[in-house]
């Protein structure tokens, strides 16, 4: 019989938590940062293997290293599409299907719960492995955010306060936590449970008060409204104060950026959710009589190595993993890869989704986005090229993602410079609609649209109430 939905009764009034449930989820942290531990040490690998291809330093491309990225992507391909295919893919569908109410109850309830076992998280542990040990291009918000989702819910089962959250709820703290503790922060981990799982209720909300007050912060620093009255809150000028001293040459390459690179992002999604499809549908086509003695599956994950396989040749490496390495080279280093690489990143970023990698999306836009603010950069001061290459992360990252809060803040983060906040929460806010414009569903939605058809969920009515 499948258990009842959870109802108002079993949180407090206020929505705060109870004292065992405060407790529960404590004792939770460390069994789940014990569980993260090989995903981090899946991704140190990954960086390893691929500062072994040249990067654009010159010299040739190690066989042993092109061997491995052809292999594991063969292999992991007829994994991901025979038997672990369960675990293809990041795993979240399974938390973002029971945020919906007509998910609440009945089969399809069943199915999503069964999709966040915490047995079929770790027989993930295999692809994790080829995904990483051939360099393909996903990252690990995903997998850790699922993970983190899976062991609350397996814990519900064994602590009692647990059971008295309602399952959307404790499934978005779990994920919240796993991504944040990937990612060693606590503020990004809540901003992706509220904008990603819960988008259907803070989406609008959370990026109309962006675009209003981002652009009111801002004219306030650039016109110097604010600095007259500086002394009264001086603490909150300093970042604005560092962040506007380029002056006004950086307006209109930046706005140029924002617009391209939101555009962009709104087509990687296209990209990724047709060839995800197509692939899909590739597969299903049954043998012709007399064609070739190799099975399909093999054709198809021989076909995706080698392609694969050759974009990260022609990329001088640059278009495997998950993509940090490439976006600290656009930003710090010397020696930076051309726009010539964004075609490849491309094409490796959506076909390793489409083959079912376990990982996101989210990297692959950032290290997208950095690429693009390449031919602006030119010659421009340290700080000036950094600006524009953490505005082109940005912008493509929430064009793709729609969760600008949390595209802004993962990009701080990554530049170590509390000071950008403001000014990357609007080019984030602005680029969000853009991407939408271009493709109306995040990849994260078209995996739940697909989800919630397969098990004929009925959404209308509640698209009605929306």
């Amino acid at each position: 019989m499948t258990p009842p939905p959870a109802t108002l009764g079993d949180v407090q009034p206020d929505g705060n938590l109870r004292r065992g449930q405060v407790l529960a989820l404590l004792a939770a942290a460390l069994p789940l940062l014990l569980l993260l531990q090989p995903y981090q040490w899946l991704s140190a690998l990954g960086f390893r293997l691929q500062r072994a291809w040249p990067l654009g330093e010159g010299g040739g491309v190690r066989g042993g290293s092109l061997l491995l990225v052809f292999a594991g992507t063969a292999l992991l391909t007829l994994l991901a599409n025979g038997p672990l295919k369960g675990s293809r893919g990041g795993g979240l569908t399974g938390v973002l299907a029971l945020q919906l109410e007509p998910v609440q109850q009945g089969p399809a309830r069943s199915a999503a719960l069964a999709s966040l076992d915490l047995k079929r998280q770790l027989a993930r542990l295999p692809l994790l492995l080829l995904t990483h040990g051939a360099s393909l291009t996903v990252g690990l918000e995903s997998p850790s955010a699922s993970l983190g989702a899976s062991l609350l819910l397996a814990l519900r089962a064994r602590l009692a306060p647990l059971r008295r959250l309602p399952l959307p709820v404790l499934l978005a703290i779990g994920a919240g936590a796993g991504l944040g503790m990937a990612f060693n922060s606590v503020l990004l981990g809540v901003t992706y449970a509220i904008e990603e799982l819960c988008r259907r209720r803070s989406a609008a909300l959370i990026n109309g008060t962006l675009l209003t007050t981002g652009l009111g912060v801002l004219i306030g620093a650039t016109t110097g409204l604010w600095q007259r009255m500086a002394e009264a809150a001086p603490a909150h000028h300093a970042g604005l104060t560092l962040l506007m001293g380029s002056g006004g040459h950086l307006i209109a390459p930046a706005l140029l950026l924002t617009l391209g690179a939101g555009w962009l992002g709104g087509l990687f999604t296209a990209c990724t959710a047709w060839t995800a499809r197509r692939w899909g549908q590739w597969l299903s086509i049954p043998a012709r009589p007399g064609g070739s003695a190799l099975p399909r599956p093999l054709i198809w994950a021989l076909g995706a190595a080698l392609v694969i396989s050759l974009a990260a040749v022609a990329s001088d490496g640059w278009s495997l993993n998950d993509g940090q390495l490439l976006i600290l080279r656009m930003a710090y280093g010397e020696d930076r890869p051309g726009l010539e690489v964004l075609p490849w990143r491309l094409l490796a970023s959506v076909l390793s989704i489409a083959i079912g990698a376990p990982g996101g999306v989210m990297h692959d836009a950032m290290s997208l986005g950095a690429l693009l603010a390449g031919p602006l950069i030119g010659d421009l001061p340290p700080l000036e090229r950094q600006l524009l290459v953490w505005i082109g992360a940005t912008a493509l990252f929430s064009g793709a993602c729609r969760t600008p809060l949390f595209c802004a803040l993962f990009v701080a983060q990554i530049a170590g410079n509390g000071a950008l906040v403001p000014l990357l929460l609007l080019v984030a806010a602005l680029a969000a609609p853009i991407g939408r414009w271009v493709w109306a569903a995040t990849w994260n939605e078209v995996q739940l649209e697909r989800w919630l058809e397969s098990h004929e969920v009925n959404m209308a009515e509640k698209m009605k109430e929306d």
